[in-house]
């Protein structure tokens, strides 16, 4: 028999003080190797999908999911071979989990015996843009057993997506008595809403319960964090706004050419892509607008890179995570970065290093056919964009009444750092790049 190691939850990141168990990916008696993700954590910031410390059985779990765990408590006892294995921990607060120990090149899960091969991954929407879910959820009762019986569910971890467990939570289903059809031998959302009988058109859950009670929802994770972000902001940073309705027919006729380039065959454009590069150019001709108010120091501190954040709506809250840099980035680059960046929020893999260090941010609600909003600053940040819904409509063009494609832009940002002059500027030039895209760019550049 093996050595029998208590592993105590880490510091997921930026010193976080506690982590919620949402998955355990390894059941006891299940062997893991090095580096094998066997628990999926949320935290205020993210969800993390914790690795092995070790190679060996993972003997026992210490806390059930969906229970809260401090750092630096028992999270899992791990059963090591040999004698050289290390030394149980104590119960104090542990290191960061980035750095003990190098991560696989790979983080795909074991393919299950019998499961069909994987499937490509869907490709992600680029339309990001904050929304805050139902605060109200309907339960919903199964319908009577079917004559036939079901196939059983398969032994083992159950495999889902972040989305998906949201899901059978909010409806209360068990994971594990759902059978799997996704790839690998995942639960899918469809395979949820089978085992209650809904609808697979059913996108969200119903708005109002059935009964006409009151659900109370936990305020915790990436919800509550926002909630402290968000008042924090408002009452330290004094708000400014400031608001331009603009063509930008030009903008979405480069839109659809670019689409018809070979340079951009592998990745999305979209108008947010224009959007972005907008702002970085815009930046680079006023850079006060990309600083930060250092209140300790007593120092406006102006930023060499623009680390653009993009609001996010997620299942588990809203999210701002940031190209890094992204003033560096040619104009396909930027389009692979947000494509990524996409695509990790929407799989709820977005870490607390990706949402650090952001400089201005940008949220588009014009997917929700909105035309614009008061955004409030991500703290730390000097500005925030909105944009708005595009929408054909009359406008006066070289003299004449035509039907233009139009938006509503609006920057909020913080009046300590920027005054209505330059917020004023730095959106005019936002507008002026969305108009006429090829000859701004040639002439900014």
């Amino acid at each position: 028999m093996g050595q029998k190691i208590t592993f105590n939850l880490p510091d997921l990141g930026e010193g976080l003080t506690e982590g919620e168990v949402a998955a355990w990916l390894v059941e006891p008696g299940g062997e893991v190797k090095l580096n094998q993700p066997f628990v999926e954590v949320e935290t205020a910031k993210a969800l993390v999908e914790v690795p092995s410390p070790y190679d060996g059985v993972l003997a026992e779990h210490h806390a059930e999911a969906g229970t809260t765990v401090d750092v630096g408590k028992p999270l899992a006892t791990f059963e090591v071979e040999g004698a050289d294995a290390p030394a149980p921990q104590k119960e104090e607060r542990t290191p960061n989990l980035v750095g003990y120990g190098a991560r696989e090149a790979s983080s795909k899960r074991r393919r299950r015996k019998g499961a069909a091969p994987a499937a490509p991954a869907a490709e992600a929407p680029q339309s990001l843009a904050p929304v805050t879910p139902p605060s109200v959820i309907t339960p919903v009762t199964p319908p009577p057993a079917p004559a036939a019986p079901a196939a059983p569910a398969p032994a083992g971890p159950v495999l889902a997506k972040p989305p998906v467990r949201k899901l059978a939570k909010d409806l209360g289903v068990d994971l594990a008595s759902v059978v799997p059809t996704g790839p690998n031998g995942t639960v899918s959302r469809a395979d949820v809403e089978a085992a209650v009988g809904a609808p697979a058109a059913a996108a969200a859950p119903p708005r109002a319960t059935a009964t006409g009670q009151d659900q109370r929802i936990p305020i915790k994770g990436v919800r509550k964090l926002t909630a402290q972000n968000m008042v924090a902001s408002a009452f330290t940073a004094p708000h400014a706004t400031v608001f331009l309705t603009c063509d930008v027919t030009g903008m979405m006729a480069t839109v659809k050419e670019f689409k018809a380039r070979k340079e951009f065959a592998d990745v999305k454009v979209t108008p947010l892509l224009f959007v972005a590069k907008a702002v970085l150019l815009a930046a680079r001709r006023h850079p006060m607008i990309n600083a930060q108010w250092d209140e300790a120091a007593q120092e406006i501190v102006v930023k060499h890179d623009v680390n653009l954040g993009i609001a996010a709506a997620t299942p588990r809250g809203l999210v701002v995570p940031n190209v890094k840099a992204a003033q560096d980035l040619s104009l396909v680059e930027l389009a692979e970065a947000l494509t990524s960046l996409a695509r990790t929020a929407r799989d709820g893999k977005t870490t607390p290093a990706d949402m650090a260090g952001g400089t201005i941010s940008i949220t588009n609600v014009g997917v929700f056919g909105i035309d614009t909003g008061t955004p409030i600053l991500p703290p730390g940040e000097s500005a925030i964009l909105v944009f708005g819904a595009v929408r054909p409509q009359p406008w006066v063009h070289e003299g004449e009444i035509a039907v233009r494609q139009v938006t509503t832009l609006g920057l909020s940002f913080d009046h300590r750092l920027i005054d209505g002059e330059l917020g004023s500027q730095f959106l005019a030039d936002v507008g002026a790049f969305l108009a006429h895209p090829g000859e701004t760019l040639l002439a900014w550049t």
